[in-house]
């Protein structure tokens, strides 16, 4: 472990200057958080935050500024290609691969849930959708198979793209401004990241394997 850590400090700190970081930095975070937000196995989450770190120890007064922007840009265009693919699987006879990937990723109960909300608040739903953890799928296909236009969609992914990027950079402002080190920062953000995304599934499996306590009138029936 002290060999990793250490590796990674001795990485940080050969980082070429900040204009090649820049050059190189903003348009691997756009493909990545993209990417992420199109085929949902990127940590889409700890990514931005790593990038804010990074972003927090530069010079460049601008640097939060463009990792905010990118981030929120590129989900934003990962959701809205995503969601434009799983229509096509809605309007065809034979569904298409997208739509099955999305009804894969979404659990019935959690797709209920997502139905219910949508009915209750319309594309206000959107914004919590990215907000809440394993949220966004579910959230997504409610709004397929009930048919909202695109346009609808669009309307209710800004906000989210915009709120959701802004809070994971401000998990790696906060990784950041705890230590002078970036890699420690970057450790320290995935870290929160990874905690955050895994609590809610950690926490449904832990209520799946409580015992079943029968109904006391029923247990002396």
């Amino acid at each position: 472990m002290s060999e990793t850590v250490g590796g990674l400090s001795d990485a940080v700190g050969r980082l070429p200057p900040e204009s090649t970081q820049q050059a190189v930095g903003y348009p691997s975070l756009f493909l990545l958080v993209a990417l992420g937000a199109l085929v949902p196995v990127v940590p889409t989450g700890a990514v931005v935050s790593s990038a804010a770190v990074v972003a927090f120890h530069q010079t460049d007064p601008l640097a939060l500024l463009y990792v905010f922007l990118v981030s929120a840009a590129a989900a934003f265009l990962g959701d809205v290609t995503l969601y434009w693919l799983g229509q096509r699987g809605v309007r065809s006879r034979n569904g298409s691969r997208w739509l099955a990937e999305l009804r894969a990723r979404a659990a019935p109960e959690r797709l209920e849930q997502a139905q219910q909300k949508l009915t209750d608040h319309g594309v206000a739903v959107l914004v919590l959708s990215r907000l809440v953890p394993a949220g966004r799928i579910p959230v997504m296909l409610a709004c397929l198979l009930a048919r909202m236009p695109l346009r609808a969609f669009v309307r209710g992914d800004v906000p989210a793209c915009l709120a959701w990027a802004a809070t994971y950079q401000l998990i790696g402002i906060l990784g950041g401004s705890l230590f002078d080190e970036p890699w420690k920062g970057v450790l320290l953000a995935v870290t929160l990241t990874v905690v955050i995304s895994g609590a809610p599934a950690v926490w449904r499996r832990l209520r799946q394997g409580r015992p079943h306590r029968p109904d006391s009138a029923g247990g002396h029936a």
